[in-house]
């Protein structure tokens, strides 16, 4: 209502009396400003409880032990758990937690955290969800074993999805329960008649099983049907019924059985987790590699980024006989390789580039980030104009790319891949001339598709600050058609947590803040230390950081849940990876 009050009385307060419209004004910010230190405060309470229970070693998430976590997110509210507070069931929210869960975790009362402790060896089926890449294992009907091996960052990922599941859950078993005896409502009864069949639900079944659902939802059949399909699999394309109904069914068994969902975390994982197993594993089949090749001596050159666009950059000209002289066609080029349809194209770009230099490196230590190592005196740029003429090939630089890291993960890789390396004969230090980050992130300032350059990381939720020498810069993206932004950015717990106070907080107030991301303070942590304290690394390296935008979390309907980027992000991706490779090579 307070927040109505400008507009109301806009049209009855007269010019001497500016003062009363001035202090509702005020009024109001100063309640924008409440909300943003809520949420902040909430963010906090989640991230020191969550801590808490990974320490207690187990915890009931719709229990006494979860009021703080349940709490704690209703408070907060993000943007991408929508109508979280509200009576009726989140759909966009729903999808994109399941999307990044193992398909049948909903059946499951029993879920357990563990670290990698040979499961992949065994007879379980691996389980990977459709977008997050962690193996999980279904041990019985009702037990959901999850690998953690990406560091705090994914337990954090986890446990917040996991909280707005069984919070929908506990809605949809308060609209379907009648009284205190167990009794529920016809539309449920319907819904479960549905799900027991046996035989496949012909189109007309499915519509009347959806009609029921929605009342059971408290959303209308036009707004389940529009989102039905984006939750089927292959195996089973009535998924959102069977999900719908037993996210209600293990509700319900709480509510009058007591049989109470639980969260486990192993006690292997527990001793594990901080300890940079993976990580050190990782960074050593790495410098392995650089050994054995004779490389490590070499100038070496760090990006993080996806596995495509450095390769395709490199190597797409030749191996689709492109001309350099093309340039301006060469981004067709790249949104024809980032079609589903071209595997072919993309293969032939592989085979050349391992047959010119590329080494590639499958993650086997748990870490999920599979890596190239790139010698560029095998590269024949003719195709392309990055290397500039007269190089030195003893000197040419070697390109490590490595798939992108996980919130603290960033830490753990890069902090270990910069230590220097030990063997029985000599200890390498290794020459990192610089370091390159290129992401994902979420914009304040602009739309999907933009381009964000940053000139520090601040930890969300601390004092942290890391301000630093950005070798990327507005003007190099010039002519580009496309966006930049530059500024600090945010560096969050998870980009699941946020909401639009906070975020108008940070963007609109000193802090100036341009965007969000999960990994640039990690990455940042491990440089300084490793290149000012440490002294593994020359004290003068160089760091890029650039994001394009997936999304806009200030604005409605543009936030993660929304659904991809499309073809948006390849030409913001390609122009990054063409700055970066210019300034390397050069």
């Amino acid at each position: 209502m307070i927040a109505r009050l400008p507009i109301v009385l806009k049209g009855i307060i007269s010019s001497n009396n500016v003062s009363l419209l001035l202090m509702i004004t005020n009024l109001k910010n100063g309640l924008n400003r409440t909300r943003a230190q809520e949420s902040s405060h909430a963010i906090e309470r989640m991230y020191i409880t969550m801590r808490h229970l990974f320490s207690r070693g187990f915890y009931k998430p719709m229990g006494v032990s979860g009021t703080s976590l349940r709490q704690a997110l209703l408070s907060l509210r993000p943007e991408i758990y929508g109508t979280i507070a509200e009576e009726k069931t989140e759909l966009d929210g729903l999808l994109y937690v399941v999307d990044r869960l193992p398909i049948g975790i909903e059946q499951c009362n029993h879920i357990n955290l563990t670290s990698a402790e040979g499961f992949g060896g065994s007879h379980f089926e691996v389980i990977i969800p459709a977008k997050r890449r962690r193996n999980c294992y279904r041990i019985d009907f009702e037990q959901m074993n999850i690998e953690i091996t990406r560091g705090r960052s994914e337990i954090y990922d986890i446990l917040t999805h996991l909280t707005f599941l069984y919070i929908e859950s506990h809605k949809i078993a308060h609209q379907v329960l009648i009284g205190e005896k167990g009794k529920t409502t016809r539309d449920w009864q319907k819904l479960e008649a549905a799900i027991n069949t046996k035989k496949s639900l012909s189109k007309k079944d499915r519509e009347i099983a959806v009609s029921h659902t929605a009342n059971i939802l408290g959303r209308t059949f036009e707004e389940i049907m529009s989102v039905y399909d984006a939750f089927a699999t292959k195996k089973q394309p009535d998924h959102f019924l069977h999900l719908i109904y037993w996210l209600g069914k293990r509700a319900i068994s709480e509510l009058l059985d007591q049989d109470k969902r639980i969260i486990t975390f192993s006690p292997v994982l527990r001793e594990r987790l901080g300890h940079h197993i993976h990580g050190e594993q990782w960074a050593n089949s790495i410098k392995n590699v650089l050994l054995d090749k004779k490389l490590i001596d070499r100038p070496i050159h760090i990006i993080s980024a996806n596995l495509h666009s450095v390769m395709n950059a490199l190597y797409a000209p030749k191996a689709l006989k492109k001309s350099n002289k093309q340039d301006n066609d060469i981004f067709s080029i790249y949104e024809q390789l980032s079609a589903d349809e071209n595997s072919a194209m993309r293969n032939k770009i592989k085979q050349l580039a391992l047959k010119e230099g590329m080494i590639y490196i499958e993650d086997s230590s748990g870490t999920n980030i599979d890596v190239q190592v790139i010698d560029t005196t095998k590269i024949d740029f003719k195709y392309n104009s990055f290397l500039s003429e007269g190089s030195n090939p003893k000197h040419a630089p070697v390109i490590i790319v490595m798939d992108y890291a996980f919130g603290e993960q960033a830490y753990e890789t890069i902090d270990e891949l910069l230590k220097p390396y030990k063997t029985d004969a000599k200890t390498y230090f290794l020459n990192v001339d610089s370091i390159s980050v290129m992401g994902k992130a979420g914009i304040l300032d602009g739309s999907k598709g933009d381009i964000m350059i940053p000139s520090a990381h601040i930890f969300e939720g601390t004092a942290d600050n890391y301000p630093f020498k950005n070798e990327l810069t507005q003007q190099d993206f010039n002519d580009q058609d496309v966006a930049v932004f530059e500024g600090s950015m945010v560096t969050v717990l998870g980009t699941s947590l946020q909401n639009k106070e906070l975020l108008r907080f940070f963007h609109e107030s000193t802090w100036d803040v341009i965007g969000l991301e999960m990994e640039g303070v990690h990455y940042q942590k491990a440089i300084q230390s490793a290149s000012k304290i440490r002294n593994s690394i020359k004290p003068d390296i160089k760091v890029r950081y650039a994001y394009y935008a997936s999304d806009n979390p200030l604005e409605t309907g543009s936030t993660l849940a929304s659904g991809g980027l499309g073809l948006t992000g390849v030409r913001p991706t390609y122009v990054i990876t063409h700055q970066i490779l210019k300034q390397i090579l050069n």
